[in-house]
C-alpha cells in the first residue's frame, strides 16, 4: 500500500471497518468450496472423511476458531460435534453483540468421542456474533459439522441499520477518512429502517470524543418510514495534522440499538498521530529447540498495534515505512515481519537449534494507508532456541557395548505415541516445518528437490501437488499394506515432497548416487548409478536426514509381528537389487544433523514420545549391519573414520551459538560439576584442525570462541571428560 499523495485540493481515502453479514437463517455443512457469506475461520482445516455429513471442520490448536457475523435476531444455534481423543482442554461456544466482547453459551471441557451429537443452544435476540473457538487444547482435536443459526422472532417494528457507501457499520463499529488539515470533508452515513410497520423516529445526532470539535452535523433525518432510508452529513475539518477521532451517537426509537454508535477516526493530513513511547521489556519463555514464546509489555499511551521485526544471526536494523500495513511474512530489508496487530505475545515459525534470534518491536497508530510507525529506539531483544533436548538418561538402558545393542535400541523407541498421517499436515507442515513468506502465506521445501512451495493455509496436499514421502518406502515395509500402522504414520521418517516430480519419480527405487541420469527436477535425479543400477538421489541437503530416517524405521519396527526390517535386496521383481547400507552411512557421516534436523527430532519426540537416535549418535548407525540387522561387533569405514565415541557417554548438555557461524560463537555449556574438559575439532576426513582444554563450572557456562582459518564446512566438535565423550557438530559458513 502507497502513502497518500495530495494533490491540487486533496486527495479523499477511507476505509471501513466492516464485514458482509450472513442472512439468516445460515447454515454450513463445511465443504471446502467456500465460506458463506458471514462465515470465517481462523486457523482450522477439514476433516474430510467424516462429520455428521461429511466433510466436518477440524479444531487442531488453540485459537482455532469459526466466526459468523449475521444481521437480524437470531433464532436456535444448532451443531453436531464430536472429539477426537479430546481430554483436558477447554471448547467454547460464545455470543457477541459487537464482535469485541463475548458471553459463553456453551462450555465443552468433555466431548462426545467419535460419534458426531446434535447440540442446541438459544443465543440472546440482540447477539449479532456466534463463535466456535477452541480455547484451549491440551489433548485431541474436536471435529464440528452442519451448524444452523435459525431466523428469530421477527423484529420490532422499527430498526435501525447504518451504512457508509454499500458496507454496513456495524453498532460499535468503525469508520476512517483523511482530509488536508482545515479543510472540510462531508461524510454522508445511511441509515436505514429496516423494520416493516413503524417510522423509526431519530431523537438526535450526538458527537462526543476526543476531536469532537473537529466535526458537526450537517444534516440529519428525523423520521424514517419502514423499509425507508435517510441521509446523515457529518462535517469533518481536521484542525491539526494526525488522529482526531470522535464518537457519532445516533438515538432512535429503536427498542434493542436506542444508541447507535459509530466510532469516526478522522485524520488530518496524511498519517495518523505517531505514537509516543514504544513498548517495554520483551522476555522469552518455553525456550525448545523448535518453539519459544516471546512477550512485551504495551506500551505508554495505549498506540493501535504493534510490529514486530524478526532477523536471524543478526540485530534487526531495519524500519516499517508509515502509511503502509505489513502482512506476517512481508520482507522488510533484511528482516521479516513476525506479527503485526493488537497482540503483545508471539510465537515464530521456523526456529531450529542453538540459533540466534533477534526482535524489534515498534507501535503504531491508525489504520491502512494513515498508519503511522514510530521508528525511533525501538525494543529490542534477542532469543537462543537450546541445543538438542535429548534427556540426559535417555539412551542409559542402551550400549553399543552390549551384545543386545539392536533389540536394546529398538525397546527403546517402540513402542510409542502413534500419530496419524492425516493429521501430518496440521501438526507437522503446520507447527513446524513450513515458514512464513510474503503476504501471511506459507512456504513448504519438498526434501528431495528442494522446490519451495507457496500457499496459504491450511496446507492441502491435492491442490499443491505434494505427498508425505514414506524415506522408508511403503512398498518395501514387510507389514505392505500398512496404512493405519504405526510404521505407515510414523512422521520419523515421512517428510513433505513434490508428487508428480519427485516423490512419484523415485516410486520404490533405493537411494543413491546417479552417474547417468534420466530425469532431474531441482536438487533431484533419478538414474544408473556406478554399478549401472536405477537409484534416486535426493538433493545434498536431505541426504543425511534421508539415511538416519531409513536407519529409524528399520531399527523401530524391527521383529514387530515377527518381521525383519532389514533393507530388502531384491526391492522386487523389477528392482532386482537392495538399498546399499554403506552408501547411506558415508551420507549419514558426511551430512551429521544440522540444527533443522535436531529441532525436528525434538519436535517429532513432542508428539510421537519418541526420538531418531541416529540424529541423537553419530555412531550408533556403525554397529548396525541393516541388510540382517544384526550388531557389528567394530565400525567399518567409512563410520570409523573420525574415531568418534558416542554423542551420548557425557551427559553434559553442550550446544553452539550461532551455528552455522563463522568461527566465532559462544559455547553453552551445562556440566554436571566443576571439572576440566578437553575439546578436539574434526574436519570431514577426521583430520584434527584444532585442539584446547577449558575449565566449566557446575551449572551454566558460556565460553565465547574464535577458531580462525577455519574452511567453510561441517566439523565435528568432540568434548571429553572423565564422564566420557560428546560430539556437537559445527558448521562454518
Amino acid at each position: 500500500m502507497k502513502k497518500i499523495i495530495f494533490a491540487l485540493l486533496f486527495v479523499l481515502t477511507a476505509n471501513v471497518n466492516a464485514i458482509a453479514q450472513a442472512i439468516l437463517p445460515t447454515t454450513w455443512s463445511f465443504t471446502t468450496t467456500g465460506l458463506p457469506t458471514g462465515w470465517t475461520q481462523t486457523g482450522t482445516a477439514f476433516y474430510t472423511a467424516s462429520g455428521a455429513t461429511p466433510p466436518a471442520c477440524k479444531f487442531d490448536n488453540t485459537g482455532d476458531m469459526v466466526t459468523i457475523n449475521f444481521a437480524s435476531n437470531p433464532g436456535n444455534l444448532t451443531y453436531y460435534i464430536a472429539g477426537n481423543s479430546f481430554a483436558g482442554g477447554t471448547f467454547l461456544v460464545e455470543e457477541s453483540v459487537t464482535g469485541a466482547v463475548w458471553t459463553t453459551l456453551h462450555t465443552f471441557t468433555t466431548m462426545p468421542a467419535g460419534t458426531y451429537t446434535l447440540f442446541t443452544d438459544v443465543p440472546a435476540s440482540a447477539s449479532r456474533y456466534i463463535r466456535f473457538n477452541y480455547s484451549n487444547k491440551v489433548t485431541g482435536n474436536v471435529g464440528l459439522d452442519d451448524v444452523t443459526i435459525a431466523a428469530g422472532a421477527a423484529g420490532p417494528a422499527q430498526e435501525i441499520n447504518v451504512k457508509q457507501g454499500t458496507a454496513t457499520i456495524v453498532n460499535g463499529g468503525t469508520y476512517s477518512a483523511s482530509s488536508p488539515v482545515s479543510t472540510l470533508l462531508p461524510t454522508t452515513f445511511t441509515i436505514e429502517n429496516l423494520g416493516t410497520t413503524n417510522t423509526l423516529n431519530v431523537a438526535s445526532v450526538n458527537i462526543t470524543g476526543p476531536a469532537a470539535s473537529d466535526f458537526t452535523v450537517g444534516s440529519a433525518p428525523t423520521t424514517i418510514a419502514a423499509l425507508s432510508t435517510g441521509n446523515l452529513v457529518i462535517n469533518f475539518t481536521p484542525s491539526v495534522a494526525g488522529t482526531r477521532n470522535a464518537v457519532i451517537t445516533i438515538n432512535s426509537d429503536d427498542t434493542d440499538e436506542p444508541a447507535y454508535v459509530i466510532n469516526f477516526n478522522g485524520i488530518g493530513g496524511s498519517f495518523a498521530t505517531e505514537p509516543t513511547a514504544q513498548s517495554t521489556s520483551l522476555t522469552f519463555s518455553s525456550i525448545k529447540s523448535y518453539r519459544f514464546t516471546g512477550t512485551f509489555t504495551s506500551a505508554v499511551g495505549s498506540p493501535d498495534g504493534y510490529i514486530v521485526l524478526r532477523r536471524t544471526g543478526s540485530a534487526v536494523a531495519d524500519i516499517p515505512a508509515d502509511g503502509t500495513v505489513y502482512q506476517r511474512g512481508d520482507v522488510i530489508g533484511s528482516s521479516s515481519v513476525l506479527m503485526s496487530g493488537t497482540g503483545t505475545t508471539f510465537a515464530p515459525l521456523n526456529i531450529v537449534a542453538s540459533t540466534n534470534y533477534h526482535f524489534a518491536v515498534f507501535t503504531y497508530n491508525g489504520t491502512g494507508s494513515f498508519r503511522n510507525y514510530l521508528t525511533a529506539s525501538p525494543l529490542t531483544a534477542m532469543a537462543t532456541s537450546s541445543g538438542s533436548m535429548q534427556p540426559v538418561s535417555y539412551y542409559s538402558t542402551v550400549s553399543t557395548a552390549s551384545a543386545s545393542f539392536v533389540t536394546d535400541l529398538h525397546n527403546k523407541i517402540n513402542p510409542h505415541t502413534q500419530q496419524f498421517y492425516s493429521n501430518y499436515g496440521t501438526k507437522l507442515v503446520a507447527l513446524f516445518a513450513a515458514r512464513d513468506t510474503i503476504g501471511d502465506q506459507r512456504v513448504l521445501t519438498c526434501v528431495y528437490s528442494g522446490q519451495e512451495q507457496v500457499y496459504t493455509e491450511p496446507f492441502d496436499w491435492t491442490s499443491n501437488d505434494f505427498s508425505r514421502e514414506h524415506t522408508y518406502c511403503h512398498n518395501w515395509m514387510p507389514t505392505n499394506p500398512a496404512s493405519g500402522l504405526p510404521e505407515y504414520d510414523d512422521y520419523h521418517h515421512l517428510f513433505p515432497t513434490n508428487q508428480s516430480d519427485a516423490n512419484a519419480v523415485r516410486s520404490n527405487y533405493p537411494l543413491g548416487e546417479v552417474v547417468t541420469a534420466s530425469y532431474t527436477y531441482l536438487g533431484c535425479k533419478l538414474g544408473t548409478d556406478a554399478s549401472g543400477n536405477i537409484v534416486f538421489e535426493p538433493r545434498d541437503a536431505q541426504k543425511g536426514d534421508a539415511a538416519r530416517a531409513l536407519f529409524y524405521e528399520a531399527t523401530c519396527y524391527n521383529g514387530v509381528s515377527g518381521n525383519n526390517w532389514s533393507f530388502p535386496n531384491p526391492i522386487s521383481g523389477t528392482i532386482p537389487y537392495g538399498q546399499d547400507q554403506n552408501l547411506l552411512k558415508r551420507w549419514h557421516y558426511q551430512d551429521p544433523p544440522s540444527s533443522y534436523e535436531i529441532a525436528r527430532n525434538d519436535f517429532v519426540d513432542s508428539l510421537q514420545n519418541n526420538r531418531n537416535p541416529f540424529v541423537d549418535s553419530v555412531q550408533y548407525a556403525c554397529y548396525i549391519d541393516f541388510t540382517t540387522m544384526t550388531k557389528i561387533s567394530g565400525m567399518p569405514a567409512p563410520c570409523n573414520t573420525a574415531s568418534i565415541a558416542d554423542y551420548n557417554t557425557n551427559n553434559d548438555l553442550i550446544s553452539f551459538a550461532p551455528n552455522p557461524n563463522n568461527g566465532t560463537f559462544t559455547t553453552y555449556y551445562t556440566s554436571a560439576k566443576e571439572q576440566k574438559v578437553s575439546m578436539k575439532l574434526f574436519d570431514v576426513t577426521g583430520r584434527i584442525v584444532y585442539t584446547d582444554e577449558l575449565k566449566v563450572n557446575t551449572g551454566s557456562n558460556s565460553i565465547q570462541m574464535k577458531i580462525e582459518d577455519l574452511n567453510k564446512g561441517i566439523y565435528l566438535f568432540e568434548f571429553t571428560t572423565q564422564r566420557g565423550k560428546q560430539v556437537v557438530k559445527l558448521v562454518i559458513d
